[in-house]
C-alpha cells in the first residue's frame, strides 16, 4: 500500500484526488498550504507527493526542492491550472517526476500515478540493494582470523581511504574480487558504481569495445553508440581481473587511459575524460612477464602502486574451520534446512588437505557434501576419497574404499588436481594448460569453473 500526500489550497480538488487515490488502494494525507506540507513532510515520508505549483503562502517549486532534499526517493508530480512550458521544464529540472495541468483527465492521472510509484519502488529497491552490497562486502565480513588475513584487513582499510591504484595478486579462488569490492565499498566512491571485467575471457577487439565503448557504425554489428565500462564506472571503481592475460596492444591502450585519464571510443575522434579508480588482479607473476617482454613495464608500475597479496588457503589453515562453518550455515540457510555439524575428525581432514582450488574449492565441497549427506552430522565417510585417502587417491585413482565414495566428486577432484598442475606448470596461461591436457580452451574453462580452480573471485575469503 503506497503513501500519497496531496498538497493544494483548493479543497474540492483535494477531496477529489483523495477519493481517487483511496479507490486505487493508496493511503492518503493532505495539506492545504506550503507551511502545513512542510510540517507533515518533517514527520512522515511518502511514496508520492502531488503538489500545486501556486500556493497562497509560498511556491510549490520551492517545496519541491525541500522534498527532494528531505526524501530523495519520493516521486513528485506538480500540478497547475496555468499551463506553462517554462514551468514544466523548471519543475523537471528541479527533480519532479512529471507535470500535469488542471482540469485532469482521470485515466491519465491514474496512469501517471502508477508510473511515478513504480519509479519510487525502483529507487527504494536500489537503495536497499546498495545497502545490502555495502554490508556484504565490508572488509569486516571477510572471514579470516589468521595473522596474514588480519594484516590484509588492516591494509584494505587503509587503502580504501585513498584513490590509489591497487594490484591484488594470488592464486585462483583466493578471493581477489571480494577484496576489490571491500575496498570500493569502504571508500569515498562507494555511492558510485563498482564494475568488473575479466580481461582474459574475451577477444582483444571485444575487450576494447567493452572497456572504452564504440561509436555507431565503427564495426560490423555496432548498430548504436555504446559507453564503455570506463565511462559507466565514472567516479566509481573498475576491477580488471586477470590483467596479466591482456594482449600487448590492449596494454598500450589501457596505459594511455591511466596516464591521461581520457579515452577515445572505438571509431571515435574525440577524447572523453574519466575519473575511475582501478583495481587490477592477477594469478600470474607479472614481474616475470615483464622480464619475458609480454607485459609492459610502464603499465606494471602504473597498476603496482599498492600491491595486496592473498595467500592460498593451504597457508592459512587456521581459517579453514571458520570458512567451513560459514559455508555450512550459508548453504543450509539457502536451502531452508537446519545447519549440520561436522565431526572433529572430518574437520582435521579438511585442515590437512592442500586445497589447490583454494576457498572456492572449499565452498564447492561444502555445498556438495551438504547436498549428499543424509544425516545431521558430517563425518569422514561423507567427504570425498581424495581428502580421506590422499595417498591412495593419487597412486591409484581407481581405488574403491570399503565404505564407498562419491564418484562424481572423486572424478571432479582428479580433474581439478590435473588442471591445477597444468596451470601451475604453464604459469597460469589457460590456453597452454588446455593444450597440455589435450582439451579445447572452451572445455578447459568450463571444467575449471565447475571444479573451482578458475573464475571470478567472489567467494568469502
Amino acid at each position: 500500500m503506497s503513501q500519497v500526500l496531496i498538497i493544494d489550497d483548493e479543497a474540492s480538488l483535494v477531496e477529489f484526488l483523495s477519493l481517487l487515490m483511496t479507490q486505487e488502494g493508496h493511503t492518503v494525507a493532505t495539506a492545504g498550504s506550503v507551511g502545513e506540507a512542510r510540517e507533515t513532510l518533517a514527520e512522515h515520508s511518502f511514496d508520492l507527493v502531488m503538489c500545486d505549483i501556486y500556493m497562497p503562502d509560498g511556491s510549490g517549486m520551492e517545496l519541491l526542492v525541500d522534498i527532494r532534499g528531505m526524501h530523495p526517493e519520493t516521486s513528485v508530480i506538480m500540478m497547475t491550472a496555468y499551463s506553462s512550458t517554462k514551468s514544466a521544464i523548471e519543475a523537471m529540472r528541479l527533480g519532479a517526476y512529471d507535470y500535469v495541468n488542471k482540469p485532469f483527465d482521470v485515466e491519465e492521472v491514474k496512469v501517471l500515478v502508477q508510473k511515478a510509484l513504480e519509479k519510487t519502488q525502483l529507487v527504494v529497491e536500489n537503495v536497499y540493494l546498495r545497502k545490502e552490497l555495502e554490508q556484504k562486502y565490508t572488509f569486516n565480513n571477510i572471514i579470516g582470523k589468521s595473522r596474514r588475513m588480519q594484516e590484509i584487513f588492516g591494509l584494505v582499510e587503509r587503502v580504501a581511504r585513498t584513490s590509489s591504484t591497487v594490484l591484488v595478486h594470488g592464486e585462483s579462488g583466493t578471493g581477489k574480487e571480494l577484496i576489490a569490492r571491500a575496498i570500493h565499498f569502504a571508500s569515498s566512491r562507494s555511492k558510485q558504481r563498482f564494475l568488473s571485467i575479466n580481461c582474459g575471457a574475451m577477444p582483444e577487439n571485444l575487450l576494447e569495445s567493452e572497456l572504452f565503448g564504440h561509436e555507431k557504425g565503427s564495426f560490423t554489428g555496432a548498430i548504436k553508440e555504446k559507453k564503455g565500462l570506463f565511462q559507466e564506472a565514472d567516479e566509481g571503481t573498475l576491477f580488471l581481473d586477470e590483467i596479466g592475460d591482456m594482449t600487448p596492444p590492449m596494454q598500450v591502450k589501457l596505459l594511455r587511459v591511466l596516464q591521461n585519464k581520457t579515452l577515445r571510443k572505438v571509431g571515435g575522434t574525440h577524447e572523453v575524460s574519466v575519473d575511475v579508480r582501478i583495481i587490477a588482479a592477477t594469478n600470474r607473476n607479472l614481474e616475470k612477464l615483464v622480464r619475458d617482454g609480454t607485459f609492459r613495464e610502464d603499465l606494471f608500475y602504473r597498476i603496482h602502486v599498492i600491491p595486496i597479496h592473498l595467500p592460498p588457503l593451504r597457508e592459512r589453515r587456521d581459517d579453514i574451520p571458520l570458512l567451513t562453518d560459514y559455508f555450512i550455515h550459508h548453504f543450509s540457510h539457502e536451502s531452508g534446512l537446519e545447519a549440520k555439524t561436522m565431526t572433529a575428525e572430518a574437520m582435521r581432514v579438511l585442515e590437512r588437505y592442500s586445497w589447490p582450488g583454494n576457498v572456492r574449492e572449499l565452498e564447492n565441497l561444502v555445498e556438495r557434501t551438504l547436498a549428499l549427506c543424509s544425516g545431521d552430522t558430517i563425518s569422514t565417510k561423507d567427504l570425498p576419497v581424495q581428502l580421506t585417502h590422499p595417498s591412495i587417491s593419487m597412486e591409484n585413482p581407481a581405488y574403491l574404499p570399503d565404505e564407498g565414495l562419491d564418484l562424481e566428486g572423486h572424478l571432479d577432484q582428479i580433474r581439478a588436481d590435473l588442471m591445477a598442475q597444468a596451470l601451475e606448470r604453464e604459469e597460469g596461461v589457460q590456453t597452454r594448460a588446455a593444450e597440455l591436457l589435450r582439451m579445447s580452451f572452451r572445455s578447459f574453462r568450463y571444467y575449471a569453473k565447475k571444479v573451482g580452480i578458475l573464475g571470478g573471485d567472489e567467494t568469502e575469503a
